[in-house]
């Protein structure tokens, strides 16, 4: 099995579709119908290809609508795709968002880029005249308290269905394009919820004492995410240790070597060394372990912390957790540190919608770079390593108890996204987001994961917007530009969603970066 095989499978999100029309057209325009459920099929097809689609076809009458509102609560769907596929009144499919409670994104996909003018008949026209019910379902899914969200632009079909006047063909059209991007990030969004609701997030030990950001309230966090808490004990962690055998401790330790380099003494820090054969030996223990423990308790996550009498046998498994949980993360049973539920659910969003997802927080500011180093000592998402990661061996642990190894690596250079889940004054949960690039840095030998991040603005200004939120001081780190895909999941949560960056792109759009780039040029001219 390898190293980066998931432990245990992402859950596919169920989606409810259907499409709208007005029932008094079938008779006076022959083929309309089988047109627009043509076009009903084509959309279930598409949006199969990410997630299980419940479709109730063509609603044009509300006794259908209450008969597709019940097949969706049996399928429980996550997610209502509306096609607005011609003209239809809104009374004739609202109940479908009454019943279901669920959020609903109308589709207003028109199937031509332009009509043909000259020979368009008013059948015709009426295949696609998809944006003329959209203001009324709007009105009326307002005003009724509906969440709902829409997507317009192309509908991207490959082939002209024959009686069709227009050229159909916009599959490469750039309306066609965004709009399936913007679709399928729904559904990839659907698929992060449904996961977390029926996730189980393990709390090994207790929260580091003293952080009082990262205290939480387990039924809030339960409330908030729906994930059930299950919280176990250091001897549930000690009995599988013992009972890991020689073989798989070496098993587990030539799969570390295949993965890590490992280190030589740090030639800076003297409490950075090259980690001893019996550090290796027992992490990798230990590890072992770790995949147990996931395994007997079917987790999904897990957050963990010990500290207790100076010493004891528990003592010695903290010590030796950051390997074996940096391996988790990797295979998508993210862990986080220091007892921080809500980085965990961070980093397992991040990781569901395959944007990795490592554990963080403000190391230092490099102010000739303009960057944010963001990082920690562990755990680490080896799947977004730049390079092989490092393990070295740890003579102490910065305010800490204990020894043992630790992960140090970087992420990929590029676009990243800080994800953070913070807790209000009010109770709350609040999502925070922040966009930048990931550069190549200079990064302390000191066993610790660390990134340089430039983000829109220089790092004074970007650490005050990024505070005045009142984040967790923990994070996860995810590649990619994903503040509109992790915007949709909080939406669809119902949690609270602020961003810090202003989401353009770095390279077109900020005074800052062109800066940077004088400031790189200069420093390229002086090497």
């Amino acid at each position: 099995m390898s190293l980066f095989d998931p432990i245990k499978p992402i859950k596919t999100p169920r989606v409810g579709l259907y499409s709208v029309g007005h029932e008094h057209y079938w008779n006076q325009f022959d083929g309309l119908l089988d047109r627009l459920l043509g076009y009903n099929r084509f959309i279930a097809q598409q949006i199969g290809t990410h997630g299980d689609v419940c479709n109730a076809g063509m609603i044009d009458s509300e006794s259908g609508a209450r008969a597709a509102a019940e097949k969706f609560n049996a399928a429980n769907v996550d997610i209502i795709f509306c096609h607005a596929a011609t003209y239809a009144m809104s009374a004739s499919h609202i109940s479908i968002a009454r019943h279901c409670q669920r959020p609903v994104v109308v589709l207003n996909l028109q199937p031509t880029a332009a009509m043909n003018y000259d020979q368009t008949t008013t059948g015709e026209w009426l295949a696609h005249c998809v944006g003329c019910c959209v203001p009324e379902i709007s009105n009326a899914f307002n005003r009724s308290g509906i969440d709902f969200h829409i997507v317009s632009g192309l509908l991207g079909l490959t082939e002209t269905p024959e009686i069709s006047l227009a050229d159909e063909c916009t599959s490469d059209h750039p309306e066609a394009i965004a709009a399936w991007e913007e679709i399928h990030a729904w559904v990839k969004a659907s698929a992060a919820v449904r996961t977390l609701r029926e996730g189980r997030m393990g709390f090994l030990g207790h929260t580091y004492p003293g952080m009082l950001d990262m205290y939480s309230d387990f039924t809030m966090m339960g409330a908030g995410t729906g994930m059930h808490i299950e919280v176990m004990e250091m001897c549930d962690l000690d009995r599988l240790a013992q009972s890991v055998t020689v073989a798989e401790t070496r098993e587990k330790l030539d799969q570390v070597h295949e993965m890590f380099v490992i280190s030589e003494d740090s030639p800076a820090d003297p409490l950075a060394r090259k980690p001893k054969p019996e550090q290796l030996d027992i992490a990798c223990r230990v590890a072992v372990a770790q995949e147990k423990l996931v395994r007997d308790f079917d987790l999904d996550a897990l957050t963990y912390y010990y500290r207790g009498r100076e010493g004891n046998a528990y003592e010695e498994l903290q010590e030796s957790l950051i390997l074996g949980n940096s391996l988790l993360t990797a295979q998508g049973i993210p862990c986080s540190g220091e007892g921080d539920m809500k980085t965990a659910v961070a980093m397992k969003i991040c990781d569901i919608l395959e944007a990795g997802g490592s554990y963080t927080e403000i190391v230092s500011s490099d102010f000739n770079h303009g960057t944010i180093i963001l990082g920690h000592d562990g755990p680490f998402h080896i799947a977004i390593s730049d390079q092989k990661p490092i393990l070295r061996g740890m003579g102490l642990y910065h305010g800490k108890w204990g020894t043992g190894v630790s992960v140090e690596a970087t992420v990929q250079k590029g676009p990243v996204t800080l994800l953070n889940l913070t807790q209000t004054g009010e109770g709350r949960l609040r999502f925070i987001g922040n966009e930048g690039i990931a550069i190549d840095a200079p990064i302390l030998k000191i066993g610790n994961t660390m990134t340089h991040v430039r983000f829109d603005r220089g790092p004074s200004q970007m650490m005050n917007d990024w505070f005045a939120l009142a984040p967790t001081h923990h994070g996860a780190l995810a590649v990619g530009h994903q503040s509109e895909l992790f915007r949709k999941v909080a939406t669809l949560m119902g949690i609270e969603w602020s961003s810090v960056s202003h989401g353009e792109a770095i390279e077109d759009s900020s005074v800052a970066f062109r800066e940077i780039l004088s400031l790189e040029k200069t420093e390229l001219h002086e090497s």
